[in-house]
């Protein structure tokens, strides 16, 4: 078995399409269906069940999903290491950013960590808050970011950032009559969500917010990102749920940002770790995050 077979294998779990799988591999569809017939026939069982309407994943496929991802980003993370140290740098910090984060607060905080610590290189590497727990669990990151309310014996969750819930409504729409948009008037419309394995405690607290209101929702689309879902809400397809950190760095002409009525709800980041002893680098690097969660709170507040 070979890294570009594990490769070819989940860049195809990812898109479930021959096409475009291979288009991203920048390789020709036939020798992409070789190369996951041989990888099956090496292990023995079906990764992907194929009828002419679409493609899927197996069970197998699904468990040899998690740990193909694990090898080919150890990997990946083997090779930075020693281009990381060719280049200078005494140690490297490895932080999984599950999609929630506000990339504006992000970017100042490693601008500011890397005023900080000069000899330390920041590997960023995306993932959904799942992989991430999971990936601190096998050392594959020394730390991460996400909108997380699991709790779990092996992994330290520290709350760092606090960011109240806004809607996002496309330009000349009805919810923009309010200066603060009343939850159940919001609900009356088709919504823009995320899928619960990307977000996670995005999308579960939107649920529950829901809740809160007792009539129907209606579900236009599920998105994997938050910039589609800003995109959709643009052309119409419904309204979405966001942060103000999170719309800061990621404005659309075409779509508006309006605060929720009183309560309103607000979403946490947490700096998730393995249990443990803290490095220096470390814990430098979370003196940083706090930081940055308290001095963007007041303009955050300014931009709603």
């Amino acid at each position: 078995m070979h890294l570009r077979h594990l490769q070819a294998f989940i860049v195809l779990a990812e898109e479930l399409h021959f096409g475009r799988a291979a288009k991203r591999l920048h390789m020709e569809q036939s020798p992409l269906s070789r190369t996951i017939r041989k990888l099956e026939a090496h292990l023995g069982v079906p990764l992907f069940i194929r009828t002419s309407r679409e493609i899927r994943l197996t069970r197998e496929g699904h468990t040899f999903l998690v740990d193909a991802q694990r090898v080919n980003l150890a990997a990946a993370q083997a090779e930075e290491g020693i281009r990381a140290m060719a280049a200078g740098y005494k140690d490297t910090l490895r932080i999984g950013i599950a999609d929630g984060v506000g990339p504006g607060r992000l970017s100042s905080l490693l601008v500011t960590y890397r005023e900080e610590a000069p000899e330390v290189k920041i590997r960023l590497y995306e993932t959904t808050p799942p992989q991430l727990l999971n990936g601190l669990r096998l050392d594959l990151f020394d730390a991460g970011l996400a909108l997380t309310s699991e709790t779990q014996r092996e992994i330290v969750s520290l709350p760092v950032w606090h960011d109240a819930l806004v809607v996002l409504v496309p330009l000349r729409h009805p919810l923009l009559a309010h200066r603060e948009v009343p939850l159940d008037e919001v609900l009356s419309y088709p919504l823009i969500v995320s899928y619960k394995d990307v977000f996670g405690e995005s999308d579960r607290r939107c649920e529950r917010l829901f809740r809160l209101v007792d009539m129907p929702t209606a579900v236009a689309e599920r998105v994997a990102s938050h910039a589609l879902m800003v995109s959709m809400v643009a052309a119409g397809y419904g309204v979405g749920f966001s942060t103000v950190a999170h719309i800061g760095a990621c404005r659309h002409a075409e779509v508006v940002a309006r605060p929720l009525a009183a309560p309103a709800p607000s979403l946490t980041t947490c700096f998730v770790r393995p249990r443990g002893a803290v490095s220096n680098m470390l814990q430098r690097f979370i003196e940083q995050v706090q930081l940055a969660g308290q001095t963007d709170t007041g303009h955050h507040r300014q931009m709603i």
